[in-house]
């Protein structure tokens, strides 16, 4: 009965928004997409719009590669050329179940969402604090485990920062492994005669029968990704989600979606160029760039342990008004911190 009465709950999700300008000193922005690492799907929508400008499309197609490596063991992850080599900074993080965490030997913590019995654990290394002590007993202890001990290895996925080395590289180092370049995936549409909340940026919660909330707008994105109608037809046992009202329709709106490995600094590019948008006068009062997570990945923003075996959620948006205000929502679902 305990069991079937947790499949019956509906998992906890956190959503959290704010408002602020891009012109602030102490607009967040920047920080909240430099810090969240594992983009899986990115995707902006502009009202009132058919083509895409140059600017904008030679951005999406400059993306660039990311690595697909099969069976990689751990313990390539921290030998001193890995390092060297492709490392500045950071760590490397595990997420371990119990048997494999007390099979290792290694050191760590009881995962904050393990519950009354403990069966996930989580293993921080700093990569750069055991290059610079190769002869400790620390790095002695975490090579003997990856080797020895609990030989681990996982298909990983690999996206490059420039950091003056060439691209090549990365597949040249794992040469003797399963390695494959992979571009992301860009899917473009148009969107006919689309019901659109009407926004005002300095009302997150919007006002009666004036303007809509973040809430109703973030819920109405949703629909618009996953194509449903918003127009809540009798006979349409699909969906019966309306577009919040006030509303308007537009014309057209652009749609533009890249799934692959994604790094924060190309999303950043995006973000800026979004803002440069209404450098010239749209008809749009705003656009609007999405971006979730790996459902799978250890950590949401920063090191902020991320859980994913009820639903694995981890998302930001941002709402780009005309005049450099903006909305930011985050969301994440069970076994997640609250985001920053």
């Amino acid at each position: 009965m305990a069991t079937l009465r947790r499949l019956r709950e509906t998992p906890r999700h956190l959503l959290v928004c704010e408002k602020s300008n891009f012109g602030h000193d102490k607009s967040r922005h920047r920080h909240l997409v430099e810090t969240h690492y594992h983009n899986y799907r990115v995707s902006f929508l502009i009202p009132e719009c058919g083509i895409l400008s140059k600017e904008l499309k030679n951005l999406v197609m400059e993306i660039g590669p990311y690595y697909f490596v099969k069976n990689l063991p751990l313990h390539e992850l921290i030998s001193q050329e890995f390092i060297n080599t492709f490392v500045k900074k950071g760590k490397l993080i595990l997420s371990l179940d119990k048997d494999t965490y007390e099979e290792s030997g290694l050191q760590g913590h009881p995962s904050r969402y393990s519950g009354r019995k403990i069966m996930k654990f989580i293993v921080s290394i700093d990569l750069m604090d055991l290059s610079f002590n190769l002869d400790s007993k620390k790095y002695e202890r975490i090579s003997w485990s990856f080797k020895e001990k609990k030989p681990l290895k996982f298909d990983f996925l690999l996206a490059w920062h420039h950091t003056g080395i060439e691209e090549s590289a990365m597949m040249s180092y794992f040469a003797n492994y399963q390695i494959q370049e992979h571009q992301p995936k860009v899917s473009v549409s148009t969107l006919r005669d689309l019901q659109c909340p009407v926004l005002r940026g300095g009302e997150l919660g919007g006002t009666p029968e004036v303007s809509c909330s973040a809430l109703e707008l973030f819920d109405w994105l949703g629909a618009v990704f996953a194509n449903a109608t918003l127009n809540n037809e009798p006979n349409n046992f699909i969906s019966t989600y309306c577009c919040p009202q006030p509303s308007t329709v537009v014309a057209k709106a652009y749609l533009c979606t890249i799934t692959g490995f994604i790094l924060p600094e190309k999303i950043l590019l995006l973000l800026e160029q979004l803002c440069h948008y209404f450098d010239e006068p749209k008809l749009a009062p705003w656009v609007t760039l999405s971006v979730q997570g790996f459902a799978d990945s250890p950590v949401s923003w920063r090191e902020n342990e991320h859980g994913f075996r009820k639903g694995g959620e981890h998302l930001y948006n941002f709402v780009i008004f005309n005049n450099q205000d903006y909305w930011l929502q985050m969301a994440v679902g069970a076994n997640d911190d609250c985001p920053p």
